[in-house]
């Protein structure tokens, strides 16, 4: 048995959504995961009339691929989708017997409008939390459109043809053999990649707004929903809807909550905001924003949108070490999230740089998985939690180098090395190794702001009690500003307060 009785329960009660009979085309042979995947299958087949069975000869083994009868879909799941994977399984069945998928009209539309053969193969790591998204948006591809086929590959299933194709982190996309990208992708941005937009001046031609949030996170989504709860007009525009939380996985001290995961919060907060009569404009970057009689916000896409107030809650990205190395081998041992990218370190020596509480964490996780971990903390002391560094030094496979100057990451095709700089003797050190995880806090995202509103030294923009910036009626909120400090509520607190700022702002205006 595979499942255990209480998801076997819950998906009962799923699989009774599903509207028409499906096929799961079967590629086993006789190993260990062959075996489990056939016990898989085989459970799902007795959980509802609806699923049949039958053995096939597909390009992997073990892999299933999931199809309407008489018509191979294109949806393939090589390997076991367990772990994070497992809801991308679920809504694949649903998915394939006829359920709509939830999704913008719109896109359904683009991706209708595909013309040409798109086969996609996406390596993913079960423990992956990024990974879902892009294997879902892939597999709604696949359904919508008969030009696209997709493949779910678990690179620990498929290490050989992972190490023969250099993946060093997930999710990777290959499109037609060739590398597509990585990391975590929204259904738009997939399609803006393939070239499908939405047309700039049918963003431009939108009424003007009351409030506009410029940012999806957890602040642009708390101001949001304060702002429409004011019953005036709100709009989103946002990269991609969630922020830095999607990149999150355990989340502890949400208060009220004990524990839930970055990609489920995204997932809520976005559920929340689409409560409200809020306008969201999703896959759009802001590269300008001027004050004439209203705010204008430029977007990358060329697009302008107009407001009476703006919110600023573009947030924060994880902080590059900025050496020789870094950039040329990112996804190539330059990792920065070891939930999604351990895996594929398994019995390897790797490095993590960083030792406040993220570099740790990142340490006491990898333990379990690479052969030996060496933390580079540039302080002369460690700057996590004691609780966590008595944790790292219970652990037989950590090396901890204090008071180090990361010098370059080494490598040729991919990383071999690391070398830094012993910061009280000068003396130069290297360390044979194939990962290093880069976990030095983070930089805010304001760069597209010189010059218009008030920012510090690290380019924080400075904010008063009501959240309001140097420039009349935009006001900011979350990572991005100068706040004491960067956490999940202290961000949606600020969000609350921004929005109830730029409301006053508005009636007094």
């Amino acid at each position: 048995m595979i499942l255990d009785a209480e998801i076997k329960a819950q998906l009962e009660q799923y699989l009774q959504l599903m509207e028409n009979d499906i096929v799961l085309k079967v590629s086993a042979g006789s190993d260990e995961l062959s075996k489990d995947m056939l016990t898989l299958v085989d459970e799902l087949a007795t959980m509802s009339p609806k699923i049949k069975i039958e053995h096939a000869t597909l390009e992997r083994t073990p892999s299933f691929s999931v199809n309407r009868i008489g018509e191979d879909t294109g949806v393939i799941f090589s390997g076991i989708p367990l772990g994070h994977e497992f809801t991308s399984l679920v809504l694949a069945l649903l998915q394939v017997s006829g359920r709509a998928p939830k999704v913008d009209q719109k896109l359904i539309d683009q991706v209708k409008s595909l013309q040409g053969e798109y086969q996609f193969e996406t390596f993913v790591s079960l423990t992956c939390h990024n990974c879902p998204d892009v294997v879902q948006a892939l597999n709604i591809m696949s359904v919508l459109n008969p030009g696209v086929t997709h493949t779910m590959i678990d690179g620990a299933a498929f290490k050989e043809e992972a190490e023969a194709r250099g993946i060093m982190a997930v999710p990777t996309v290959f499109l037609n053999g060739e590398e597509f990208g990585s990391g975590r992708m929204s259904l738009e941005e997939i399609l803006a990649k393939l070239g499908s937009t939405v047309d700039a001046s049918e963003l431009s031609n939108k009424e003007p707004f009351d409030v506009l949030v410029v940012g999806g996170g957890p602040a642009g989504a708390s101001a949001a929903i304060y702002a429409a709860r004011k019953g005036i007009r709100t709009g989103v525009v946002a990269e991609r809807f969630g922020g830095q939380i999607l990149d999150t996985l355990g989340i502890e001290n949400f208060i009220g909550t004990k524990y839930t995961e970055g990609p489920k919060l995204a997932a809520s907060l976005e559920e929340h905001v689409k409560e409200y009569n809020v306008d969201i404009i999703n896959s759009q970057r802001a590269k300008r924003i001027e004050k004439k009689d209203l705010i204008e916000v430029e977007l990358e896409s060329g697009a302008v949108l107009k407001s009476k107030t703006v919110i600023l809650s573009t947030g924060a990205r994880w902080r590059n070490v900025n050496v020789p190395g870094e950039a040329e081998f990112k996804n190539k041992g330059v990792a920065y999230c070891p939930h999604c990218d351990g895996p594929l370190f398994e019995g390897k020596d790797v490095a993590v740089i960083g030792g406040g509480n993220s570099g740790i964490e990142a340490a006491i996780d990898l333990a379990g998985i690479a052969k030996h971990v060496t933390v580079i903390e540039f302080a002369p002391e460690l700057k996590a939690d004691s609780v966590l560094q008595d944790r790292l030094f219970s652990l037989p496979n950590v090396t901890v180098v204090k008071n180090a100057q990361t010098k370059e990451i080494t490598g040729t095709d991919k990383v071999n090395g690391i070398t830094y700089v012993d910061r009280a003797t000068g003396e130069e050190h290297h360390i044979e190794l194939q990962g290093v995880f880069v976990q030095i806090g983070l930089v805010p995202n304001t760069e597209w702001l010189e010059g218009t509103v008030e920012r510090n030294r690290i380019g924080e923009i400075i904010v008063d009690k009501r959240g309001a910036t140097s420039l009349p009626g935009v006001f900011a909120a979350g990572d991005c500003t100068d706040s004491a400090y960067n956490q999940i509520i202290i961000s949606m607190g600020s969000g609350a307060t921004a929005a109830l700022g730029a409301f006053d702002y508005l009636i007094r205006n």
